[in-house]
């Protein structure tokens, strides 16, 4: 069987696509590397719910979830994210600093959207250059959600431009962004850019930091990147399961798989376990 490197932040990544890939991934072997070689922590909030309501900072009324329930990762999601934390791999995993790809047969990029933790692990130059060298060596690699995003900012030194110029990709779409943006701005008024890892400079035009238009931008052309026109896909409120990917959207270049949110993960994760 392949064995598989996840690299993850130390802090914030999204509970469905890193424990729910891991699940699909079983009978592979799965290694996990953060920054320092620590264990990590996923977003609590996406697992639990808690903090997404406009209640959540009065005293005795956090766990009361009503639109955190519906926002967080769902059942599967939150059962895969129990055996996660059970996982010797992910309560050891290596530094991403001695990652070396001769020992992988495979490269998954999961997302995560809270700036917190997130922005360490899109910026990092030493993961940059890990996924310059997978897709040099042609490895399957899967990105979901912000994971595209760390692809796209990965600029291959030989050509000067992203890994994904010459690509068809998806990601975490501006629609789907903007939605729940729009939504914790009001719930979460504390911290209305919670859905939000980077905004917009003075100037610049609404959407302009999006997943969707950055990823755009490293692209050989605008339509390279794929959007699903089915209305169950498209609309946010449906996830997929493991034996239903009717409300999934996946696109597959090659040994590259991308998704746009948790609600992939599972139809994710099985195509790029296919290219293993």
């Amino acid at each position: 069987m392949a064995t598989v490197l996840i690299p993850v932040p130390a802090r914030d990544s999204d509970p469905s696509e890193v424990a729910v890939s891991r699940a699909v991934l079983a009978g592979h072997t799965v290694v996990f590397a953060t920054p320092d070689g620590s264990q990590a922590t996923c977003d609590e909030i996406m697992v639990t719910g808690e903090g997404l309501d406009p209640w959540s900072r009065v005293p005795g009324l956090r766990k009361l979830t009503a639109l955190g329930r519906v926002l967080r990762a769902d059942q599967a999601a939150r059962d895969a994210h129990r055996a996660l934390l059970a996982d010797p791999a992910w309560r050891a995993p290596i530094r991403w600093d001695d990652i070396a790809l001769d020992d992988f047969d495979g490269l998954l990029l999961p997302g995560g959207h809270r700036a917190r933790g997130m922005r360490e692990y899109l910026e990092s130059p030493v993961l940059q250059d890990v996924v310059v060298d997978a897709f040099r060596r042609d490895l399957p690699v899967g990105a979901i959600c912000h994971g595209v995003l760390l692809a796209a900012r990965s600029v291959d030194p030989a050509t000067g431009r992203s890994v994904l110029h010459g690509r068809t990709t998806t990601a975490l779409t501006w629609q789907l962004e903007r939605t729940a943006w729009r939504l914790a701005r009001r719930t979460r008024f504390w911290d209305p850019d919670y859905y939000r890892t980077y905004r917009e400079a003075p100037g610049q035009p609404q959407g302009y930091m999006s997943v969707q238009q950055e990823v755009t931008r490293a692209l050989a052309r605008p339509e390279d990147f794929r959007d699903t026109t089915d209305r169950v896909q498209a609309s946010g409120r449906a996830r997929d399961r493991l034996g239903d990917a009717r409300p999934a959207f996946v696109v597959e270049d090659g040994n590259y798989v991308s998704a746009r949110w948790p609600g992939d993960v599972h139809t994710f994760a099985k195509a790029f376990a296919a290219r293993l």
